[in-house]
């Protein structure tokens, strides 16, 4: 299948789907997003394909959302639209890749921002580069109530999740190691090579074995209530988009949220 925004390689057991926007930092546009979860219930489906390392072209994973077409697509959304259009595309998509019956690697280089971030923890372990940056600075930038899905407290401890979500600030690839975001860091020219040979590794192991250890592992945290606490978030971040701080930040243009946020820890 042809892709208009990813490309994937297929190598031997390992699925790699890379995001393929690089002029625009991988931001994650409708269409990106629709082709993403396209491909990954492609390689659910693929009995060849053991393990899916998510990747992305050029210097950086992704800033996160296109904040650029939305202004220009959904800026007058309802309140029902938009909770329609973020429900299937942010929360349903990412619960999927978290649900995704294989082992995932996110291969991060450069920005993983806001939905970017989002996105990489939804896989099961994350190899980054030394280049590497971790930051969700949109409380600041866009007055939103964080992510769509608030997977931080899950991959970090609380307080870790508070400092990182309340100053919204860039974590190095190294400060994301100590703090548990990420599981290897590697010099940036050996980053596809150490991702794949992670995704190999993780291939050799029997896959039903592989698949049913990881549903248990998944269910520690569903039942400490992460599904539970991801769907409550969701609710409240609808709310802040109708607060008189979104609101201000979209009628003076979200264009201009992309450069506070690149200035200020995106």
């Amino acid at each position: 299948m042809t892709y208009s925004n990813l490309l994937v390689e297929q190598s031997g057991p390992v699925c790699r789907i890379w995001l393929n926007r690089e002029p625009v930092r991988n931001a994650q546009s409708q269409l990106l997003l629709d082709e993403l979860d396209a491909a990954l219930t492609r390689a659910r489906d693929d009995a060849d394909t053991r393990v899916v390392v998510l990747a992305a072209k050029g210097k950086h994973f992704s800033a996160g959302h296109d904040l650029k077409e939305a202004q220009e697509k959904r800026a007058d959304f309802s309140v029902e639209e938009r909770w329609a259009y973020e429900e299937k595309r942010y929360f349903n998509y990412c619960m999927n890749l978290w649900d995704f019956p294989k082992p995932t690697v996110a291969q991060v280089q450069g920005a993983c921002v806001a939905a970017g971030f989002m996105v990489a923890n939804m896989c099961d372990l994350i190899v980054a580069s030394e280049d590497a940056f971790f930051s969700d600075p949109v409380t600041h930038t866009m007055g939103a109530a964080a992510t769509e899905v608030l997977i931080h407290p899950w991959v970090m401890s609380l307080r870790a999740a508070k400092e990182f979500l309340f100053m919204g600030e860039r974590v190095s690839a190294r400060r994301a190691y100590e703090l548990g975001i990420v599981n290897k860091v590697v010099a940036i020219g050996e980053l596809p090579d150490a991702a794949m040979q992670v995704a190999q590794r993780i291939a050799q192991a029997p896959p039903f074995a592989m698949r049913i250890l990881k549903k248990s592992l998944n269910r520690v945290a569903d039942a400490q209530g992460m599904r539970q606490a991801l769907s409550a978030h969701f609710d409240l971040h609808q709310l802040s988009h109708v607060s008189s701080e979104y609101l201000r930040t979209r009628d003076a243009g979200l264009a201009k949220a992309i450069q506070k946020g690149a200035t200020h820890g995106a």
